[in-house]
């Protein structure tokens, strides 16, 4: 069954393959019965004529046809395996025949288009490549004698289409080279006669040439390289068996080439003149662009075709790259965009030679505009692919022996778009476009998340001497880094030459120097540096070049020599390459220097010439003197008779060897000079157009020419790229925003402007300093010569300035890294925004820790009025790395968004608002721990400066007073956000605080009120947590101190703050207030704050509390803590109970003093801590006390001193209050073991200085009138005094004896105690002070007795002494005192 279906299968694959075969005889037999029926219509119109039957071809023609007829239905096998010459044979006669008609013709070719159409037979059928190109050579013979015009359209019309299904045939690929250039010469052919024809024959010819490009250059990647296109030569191994395959592409690209040279004659008033065919030239650019596209890099695996593409394409497109026609123009330009996308690693100089000579000429403004339009566009295009500018500017700028081809792009496309007032055209807008695809793909390429590669050191300096005209292969791509920093020093170097260069036309020595100190010649120098430096040193004074090649030094000679060896001579004649030559400089006047310089010439050229014209170097020598003296004899006014050909060519007879030159040479040698002179430019720069000779030049340089280096983006060469067009980049930019008013180009210069800002932060912070500063005189809102009214009117009405100020911020928050300078603009657009009441309520943003309930109120709002919240980021935004957002710009910013906000009923200041929040002015300072050094200083300067008033005016003291409140609260954000950071920036902020002092028309206030409240909020800010480092504490106390002693009156505008302030720091942070200078500040402050009624309570309590801890009361905040009691306990009218309380916590210090004489106070941990926080701020005395012995006995006298002050007081109450806590503090410092000389001392400081002190009040109270009160009220203070005289004298017997100085000291007490018993009260009436001081003595004699300290000898007079004055005070006592005298 299985088997049966088998067969079935087989036997119907059977009847459709006999089908098949039976249709293809069918379509033939209709084709010839076709063919034979015009031919015999044709025989039927010419009966008349007699044709002899030998001549009729007709007949012949039609045998052939009829036999073939005979055959169609009796195959002997399939059709595909016939050799196809049996039946296309007759249909190819009947086309090459000369007596056929027209319409035979075109039937015949129809015929040969349906065979071929049909495939009957393919590549492998036999004697498919005789049939196929017997094809070509019928189709591409075809006769057309016997034809009309029409018909002879037709036919043309059908051999177009035979030719494409020809070169379509899958047999195709055994047409032979010349066959395939027959075709498309044939093609060409029936273009060229179309033009003069119908349009539509003429199109069909163009399309079915491109097709048959097409079919041709799509083949090149598939064939292989043979061994003889390595060779120069035009002979290669034909092997016919193998098909068409580069000898065509080679041919028929050399014909393309050929067409563009195609000219035509115009005839204008009677005279005739050749120009190039531009409809031709147009046409053939376009199947080589298409060629191009098709072959691509292929190109390069064919050196004849890459040879040819090199030096005759490139020299056509070079020459006729200027031409007029911009559709010529363009199409020259696509086609090395091409040339540059598949083979720029051959073709580098002819680049080059195209960007001088063709797009950037053409680009110049004094082209017409639409050329000028055609090569922006062309740039642009350039421009546009992903690699061009960075490999441009690896390989050309910077390359010393190359143009800055990257550099002149930038700065053309910078002189198109510079607007020249008025719209912008067209022009300029294409070139601005240019400019801004440059920018943003170097941003793009150098602001790059995953970019890891370093972006320094910028610049570069050249460490080391490197020959410049040498370059290194990137061939190693674990190397690129040391490849990377080889080609930024080249560029350096270049930078260096050019500069040498400048030097070298003005002083030649200087420019050599230059050159050394450069490190661009060695030491020794090397002779090829200086040949190098003269060559390619583009300015240079070409007179002292030639001086300098002429000269006879050994070391000259050989610069000579190295200099001439740069010139390539091959191919050249012998007046164009002098020519060459001599263009790089001027001939010394001097015939010896001359002679040198065309010695060295002639060896150069002679060497390098294939021709056995010259004998040798000599006649090249003696040829090209002869030259030389020839033009100046043709070119020289001032020589009257001029040389003849004649005389020239006897001048140089048997020259050559004896022998002469051909005189034909010789003729066109001097009809050569004659016409042209042999000229040099001076000082000029580069050649001014590409001329044969310096094509020749190029393509001999270009065979020893380093490859094109391929290369991507880097981070530091995209840097360096921009710095070199960044000037006139930012210039551009900035005068296109201010000149239009386009939305659309307003949002491209914002773009552009955000692209830089990306590329500046490595590097480049000057220029964003300028691109800033220039968009911040967009804003508006600096205009020194507007009203605030007329400045709002201007920002509310006018879209443009609300964009720059929402740009300039935007690139503050996102890029303030990269911010220097500019932070003066930016602060001055700040400080006006808030003049004008732009300013939302919450301009700085909230500190990341969160302020408790105890800081102090004016936290959460500043004098300033800005708000601190705590917690408000509705219009704050992160900046997303991957580059800027700028939707928002046309969102906010667009003329659609102003007629929404109208018809919502928004009004103009809720939209300016609106602009404001977006540009999240407060995290500029909130978040400024981000910033560098340098752009934090500058910052702080300028508000700083500003808060001083630099550059500011006010109209109001209200207006003053709020601005320097808002500088001080930003610079107050910026040091909470940078506490990390003090000891950095603030030694700096302090020294800027300084010089402000010294402006001329500085007013302390309100500068130092608002600035002493923002020092204490960061004062408070740092001292909310611990900090090891005790520097940054002293800084701010510094600070907060010169404020204050710019103006003292500051304590009593701001105490309200000061008190709230201290109170914090003393309950809160005590402990983290560890420098010396911190408590002495703090307790001032309190001390002095205090003293308003309405600040008193406060401060009291702090005082109160800090004292009665005792915790956070050390060995060097003590003193402050004694002055600020006595400064509260002097205080006039303060509440008694306040200031008893005082100084009883004031006596209870002395246990402190007790204790830390006790743990000793010369311990290294003390001495350390003493040390680093007295290093500044500190009281002298306290210093000596400090490196003294006993420490806490001159504290014992500092308290003791505040309690004798403290008796002074007017009220009675706190004096012996006073004197009362004195004689507690006595008693309780008697555990401080006071010598004999410290007991002694404290006398004399403090008891004695009190009992004096007092009798002098009461003595002075008592010759007051009406002042009886007061001076028994002192009276009694007196007493009280001297009972605790007595008893601290009772208390300190045993040290006081001991002291060498005792006698003295107790005449003192005896002194005291008579002139208290013999005061005089005056009208007060009696003093009852003689009560008590006579029971006094007697207590202390007694005393001195049983502790024998007062006993009579021979060797002491005490006692005899103290007899006498008791004798004298008291002699009531003499008896029962002393007794037995």
């Amino acid at each position: 069954m299985g088997a049966t279906g088998g067969d079935e299968n087989t036997q119907e694959y059977m009847t459709k393959m006999k089908r098949k075969e039976l249709g293809i005889s069918c379509t033939l037999n209709t084709e010839v019965g076709a063919v034979l029926a015009v031919l015999r219509r044709a025989s039927e119109a010419n009966l008349h004529l007699y044709h002899p039957p030998e001549e009729n071809y007709d007949s012949q023609l039609s045998h052939s046809l009829k036999s073939l007829r005979s055959l169609i239905f009796n195959p002997q096998q399939e059709w595909l395996n016939i050799d196809p010459m049996i039946y296309l044979s007759p249909f190819l006669d009947v086309v090459q025949s000369d007596d056929v008609p027209a319409a035979a013709t075109g039937v015949a070719l129809s015929s040969i288009l349906k065979i071929l159409k049909l495939e009957i037979f393919y590549h492998k059928s036999p004697g498919a490549r005789e049939a196929i190109n017997s094809a070509v050579t019928a189709v591409t013979g075809c006769r057309l004698e016997k034809t009309d015009p029409v018909s002879e359209d037709a036919v043309m019309m059908r051999i177009l289409q035979a030719l494409t299904a020809i070169m379509g045939h899958p047999s195709s690929v055994l047409l032979t080279d010349q066959s395939v250039c027959t075709v498309v010469n044939t093609c060409f052919q029936v273009v060229q006669q179309s033009a003069s024809r119908s349009d539509l024959l003429q199109r069909s010819a163009r399309y079915t040439m491109h097709e048959l490009i097409y079919v041709i250059y799509q083949r090149l990647p598939e064939i292989e390289v043979k061994d003889w296109e390595d060779s120069e030569s035009d002979t290669e191994d034909t092997n016919v068996d193998l098909g068409y395959g580069i000898r065509s592409a080679i041919d028929i690209f050399h014909f393309l080439c050929s067409l563009l040279n195609v000219v035509e004659v115009i005839e204008t008033d009677g005279t005739t003149s050749q120009t190039a065919d531009e409809n031709v030239q147009l046409f053939a650019l376009v199947l080589i662009n298409s060629a191009i596209e098709l072959s691509g890099d292929s190109i390069g695996k064919h050196p004849k075709l890459l040879r040819m593409i090199q030096d005759d394409l490139f020299h056509h497109l070079v020459h006729y790259g200027t031409s007029s026609n911009p559709l010529v123009s363009s199409m020259i330009c696509s086609i090395v965009l091409n040339i540059y996308h598949f083979l720029r690693r051959s073709v580098r100089l002819q680049l080059e030679a195209f960007f001088s000579f063709v797009l950037l000429k053409v680009a110049s403004l004094g082209n017409s505009l639409q050329l000028q339009e055609v090569a922006i566009e062309g740039i642009i295009n350039f421009c546009r692919h992903p690699t061009f500018i960075i490999e441009v500017y690896v390989n050309y700028d910077c390359n010393p022996i190359f143009n800055n081809v990257f550099e002149e792009i930038g700065k053309s496309l910078c002189r198109h778009a510079f607007p020249s007032g008025g719209c912008l055209i067209s022009l300029q807008v294409q070139a601005f476009e240019g400019l801004t695809v440059i920018i943003h793909n170097i941003a793009d390429n150098v602001d790059k998340d995953d970019d890891s590669t370093p972006s320094g050191p910028y610049p570069v300096e050249i460490s080391e001497y490197r020959r410049f005209w040498e370059e290194k292969s990137k061939e190693d791509e674990d190397d690129l880094d040391n490849w990377i920093d080889f080609v930024r020093v080249r560029m350096a170097q270049k930078r260096k030459i050019q500069i040498a260069g400048n030097h070298f036309s003005r002083d030649e020595k200087k420019g050599l120097e230059y050159l050394k100190l450069s490190l661009l010649i060695p030491d020794p120098p090397d002779p090829k540096a200086y040949a190098m430096f003269f060559r390619y040193t583009p300015g240079l004074n070409k007179t002292a070049v030639g001086d300098f090649l002429g000269c006879p030094d050994d070391f000259y000679l050989q610069v000579l020599k190295e200099f001439t060896k740069t010139f390539e001579f091959m191919g050249m004649v012998l007046d164009t390459a002098l020519r060459t030559y001599l263009e790089t400089f001027i001939l010394p006047g001097e015939s010896q220097k001359i002679q040198r310089i065309l010695e060295a010439f002639a060896e150069r050229f002679y060497d390098q010439q294939s021709s056995e014209l010259f004998a040798n170097k000599d006649t090249v020598d003696i040829l090209c003197y002869s030259v030389i003296m020839l033009n100046t004899d043709q070119h020289n006014p001032q020589v009257k008779k001029k040389m003849t050909e004649d005389e020239f060519i006897r001048n140089n007879r048997d020259i050559n060897a004896g022998q002469d030159l051909p005189r034909e040479y010789l003729s066109e040698l001097f009809h050569s000079i004659s016409a042209n002179a042999i000229t040099s430019s001076g000082s000029s720069g580069a050649p001014v157009e590409m001329n044969p000779s310096r094509w020749i030049q190029l393509i001999n340089r270009s065979k020893n020419m380093e490859p094109f280096i391929f290369c991507n983006f880097d981070r530091r060469l995209g840097r360096d790229m921009f710095a070199s067009i960044a000037g006139p980049t930012v210039a551009t930019l900035a005068t296109i925003f201010e000149q239009s008013d386009e939305e659309e180009i307003l949002h491209e210069c914002i773009e552009a402007l955000f692209s830089i800002a990306r590329i500046t932060q490595y590097g480049l912070q000057d220029t964003l300093d300028e691109l800033l500063c220039s968009f911040c005189k967009f804003t508006t809102l600096l205009n020194p010569y507007a009203s605030s009214e007329e400045t709002l009117y201007a920002f509310s009405n006018d879209m443009k300035p609300r964009m720059a100020t929402l740009a300039v911020f935007t690139v503050a928050n996102d890029f303030k890294k990269s911010i220097r300078g500019a932070w003066r603009t930016i602060i001055d657009c700040l400080l006006k925004l808030r003049k004008l009441k732009l300013l939302p309520q919450s301009v700085v943003e909230p500190e990341n820790a969160s302020n408790t309930s105890s800081n102090p109120p004016v936290h959460e709002r500043s004098v300033s009025g800005v708000v601190f919240p705590t917690q408000d980021l509705k219009f704050t935004s992160k900046r997303h790395n991957s580059g800027i957002n700028n939707g928002r710009f046309s969102h906010f910013l667009s003329m659609e968004s102003v007629e929404e906000s109208l018809n919502l009923g928004v009004s103009e200041f809720e939209q300016n608002l609106k602009v404001i929040q977006q540009c999240r002015i407060g995290s500029i300072f909130s978040n400024s721990s981000s910033l560098p050094d340098e752009s934090l200083l500058n910052l702080g300067r300028c508000l700083i400066f500003s808060a001083a008033g630099k550059g500011q005016k006010f109209s109001t003291p209200i207006e003053e007073e709020e601005t320097v409140a808002f500088c001080w609260d930003l610079i107050v954000s910026i040091a909470s956000s940078n506490t990390h950071r003090l000891l950095v920036f603030w030694p700096h902020y302090n020294e800027y605080l300084l010089d402000v002092a010294q402006l001329p028309l500085f007013s302390p206030i309100p500068f130092a009120e608002k600035g002493i409240i923002a020092l204490m909020k960061i004062c408070l800010k740092l001292l909310s947590s611990f900090h090891s480092d005790k520097s940054p504490e002293e800084l701010i106390f510094k600070s907060i101190n010169l404020m204050w002693k710019m103006e003292k009156e500051i304590l009593d505008t701001c105490c309200d703050f000061l008190v709230q302030s201290v109170t914090t720091i003393l309950t809160e942070y005590p402990a983290n207030l560890q420098t010396q200078l911190g408590w002495k500040t703090v307790m001032q402050l309190l001390s002095v704050t205090g003293r308003h009624p309405e600040t008193y309570e406060q401060g009291v309590e702090a005082l109160i509390n800090l004292m009665s801890d005792g915790f956070h009361i050390s060995r060097w905040n003590y003193p402050y803590c004694i002055d600020c009691a006595f400064g509260f306990v002097a205080l006039k009218n303060s509440p008694l109970e306040k200031n008893m309380k005082i100084m009883d916590l004031m006596s209870d210090t002395v246990h402190l003093l007790v204790q830390w004489y006790r743990s000793g106070y010369t311990d290294a941990g003390s001495s350390t801590s003493i040390n680093s926080s007295t290093s500044s701020g500190s009281l002298e005395e306290n210093s000596k006390a400090l490196t003294s012995s006993n420490l806490t006995v001159t504290y014992f006298a500092k308290l003791g001193e505040a309690f004798r002050k403290t008796s002074l007081a007017r009220r009675e109450e706190i004096r012996n209050q006073a004197v009362m806590s004195l004689q507690k503090s006595f008693a309780l410092g008697e555990d401080l073991y006071f010598s004999p000389t410290n007991i002694l001392s404290c006398f004399n400081l403090i008891l004695f200085a009190m009992v004096d002190d007092l009798h002098e009040k009461m003595l002075e109270y008592s010759k007051r009138g009406n002042a009886e009160r007061e001076a028994r009220s002192m009276e009694g203070t007196l007493k009280l005094s001297m009972e605790v005289l007595t008893d601290v004298f009772l208390q300190f017997l045993k040290p006081l004896s001991e002291s060498p100085s005792f006698r003295a000291f107790w005449m003192g007490i005896l002194r005291r105690m008579d002139t208290c018993m013999k005061a005089d009260l005056g009208d007060c009436g009696e003093s009852k002070l003689p009560h008590t001081i006579p029971e006094l003595l007697k207590k202390m004699v007694i005393t001195m007795k049983q502790k024998e300290i007062l006993v009579s000898r021979e060797d002491d007079d005490l006692w005899e002494m103290t007899h006498v004055q008791i004798q004298w005070i008291a002699p009531s006592l003499t008896e029962e005192l002393f007794p037995q005298v």
